[in-house]
């Protein structure tokens, strides 16, 4: 049984490493579409979120079916249920970087970022690039230290989603109603990458050491856009 157990573990395994590896792509290409105004890059990330979200519905009917045919305790129970919730935070990062694009894709030819706002943006996607390739990297290889630094890393994110408001709120800035609107939700839709990605590096240091990660709250369970 054990053999066995370890055997469809691993499947599931390999299924979110792939989801970790679309997110990671999707977020690239949000990215691209947004600073670029690429609008093939955004259809890119637009069409690729059905996989992903496929993954997530795999990857939970396999733990599904573990729970029910395994009865796993202890360590066990705690990888195969982590490993749901870690497959719901990545789908969620999924629909940020699409809703990312699909504001991108909605401005095209033009930008949905006024020239003041793009360097903030850059800034944002730069730290977001970082934390996909360690959100790869902490998941492949099971690395509490790697998901220690998103954790560690994420008031960088928060302070310059802050600068967002700022540019926003700035009455010596002329912006358009419509470009204030984009400017919030895009910073919101990229603070909340941060946050996704942090709730799944508390899931990896979780499954690894058995620290319960509700005693550091995520904010991706406070009701807020997902």
């Amino acid at each position: 049984m054990r053999v066995i157990f370890n055997e469809e573990m691993k499947a599931v395994a390999d299924d979110l490493d792939r989801m970790a590896q679309g997110v990671r792509k999707a977020i690239q290409g949000a990215g691209e579409a947004l600073l670029k105004s690429d609008v093939e890059a955004a259809q890119s990330v637009i069409d690729g979120d059905i996989e992903l979200d496929a993954l997530e519905a795999s990857v939970i009917d396999q733990c599904v079916k573990l729970l029910a045919k395994q009865n796993p305790v202890a360590t066990d129970l705690r990888v195969v249920v982590s490993t749901m919730r870690l497959a719901t935070t990545l789908e969620r990062m999924g629909d940020l970087a699409k809703h990312v694009a699909e504001t991108s894709r909605r401005a095209y030819p033009g930008s949905p970022l006024p020239d003041e706002a793009k360097e903030i943006f850059a800034s944002m996607q730069d730290f977001l690039d970082e934390t996909a390739d360690r959100l790869v990297s902490m998941l492949a290889d099971r690395e509490a230290k790697t998901a220690e630094l998103v954790i560690a890393d994420d008031d960088k994110l928060d302070a310059l989603h802050a600068k967002t408001f700022e540019l926003a709120l700035d009455e010596s800035v002329d912006l358009s109603r419509q470009q204030i609107i984009d400017i919030v939700l895009l910073g919101r839709f990229l603070e909340r990458l941060g946050d996704h990605a942090v709730s799944a590096a508390r899931r990896v240091v979780f499954i690894v050491s058995g620290f319960d990660p509700s005693k550091a709250p995520s904010r991706d369970e406070e009701g807020a856009i997902d």
